[in-house]
């Protein structure tokens, strides 16, 4: 079950439920898209560790508990981040933008795109710039194949990319990747599984799916997916609050 947001030796992630994700890499305790209020977690988010928080873009549920860190650093797209500055009043911001890669503490992130869209909050406000996703890794990346690194994707609020094939999967290399299987706002289950296929990680996780009625998904629709795709892939099911080591 959960670790709470506690850091341990290598990289440990914990599923919240939804997109909400922590992973600590060594010393560094990353909070990715904070959104504590579903069904899946009985967490409470003052709980949680987080030097840096991430938000993948500005839709409610995925930055809706951002007020809740104001003690941590802040990283998103400039224009979410200055949304987040504006709102909530928090200064302590990066912003980013896409192909970037960041130095936090011990971890590095790189920004992706997602295919998604990305009004502020509501969802139909100002825009929030590109949507994006985050491959984070305890060693620097570059063109140099790592077999000794460890690295995570989170693909954020996506459709099925082929950078996931052309870029993500062969250049960033992640050993794991949660990506969305809720469909009608995202990737479903099929296009889920072909995502994970062509990343070509060992393990996959599923998120934002059976928070709220229009994304209510059965788990196992994915796990047989994946599996038809031939991949190699270990398909891990989390409840919220639970954790899983990639060390």
């Amino acid at each position: 079950m959960g670790d709470w947001g506690v850091s341990t030796t290598g990289m440990d992630l914990t599923y919240y439920g939804h997109s909400t994700w922590h992973v600590s890499v060594d010393g560094t305790d990353l909070l990715i898209d904070p959104f504590f209020d579903t069904p899946h977690t009985d967490t409470d988010p003052e709980e949680v560790a987080a030097d840096h928080v991430l938000l993948t873009h500005g839709h409610a549920d995925h930055i809706g508990d951002v007020d809740r860190f104001r003690g941590a650093h802040v990283v998103g797209s400039p224009e979410v981040v200055g949304y987040v500055e504006a709102e909530y009043g928090i200064s302590d911001t990066t912003g980013m933008n896409l192909g970037g890669t960041l130095q936090v503490g011990d971890a590095y992130v790189t920004m992706h795109r997602a295919d998604h869209t990305n009004g502020l909050d509501t969802g139909y406000g100002a825009s929030g710039g590109m949507p994006a996703g985050y491959i984070i890794s305890d060693t620097k990346p570059t063109q140099v194949s790592d077999a000794a690194s460890t690295t995570f994707y989170h693909a954020g609020d996506t459709g099925l990319m082929s950078e996931m094939r052309e870029v993500i999967g062969p250049y960033l290399e992640p050993d794991a990747a949660a990506v969305p299987i809720g469909d009608h706002y995202t990737m479903g289950p099929w296009q889920a599984a072909i995502a994970i296929d062509w990343l070509g990680v060992d393990h996959a996780f599923p998120m934002h799916y059976d928070t709220f009625p229009a994304i209510e998904v059965d788990p196992e629709d994915f796990v047989n997916e994946v599996a038809g795709t031939g991949s190699d892939a270990t398909v891990h099911v989390l409840a919220g609050d639970e954790s899983f080591s990639l060390s």
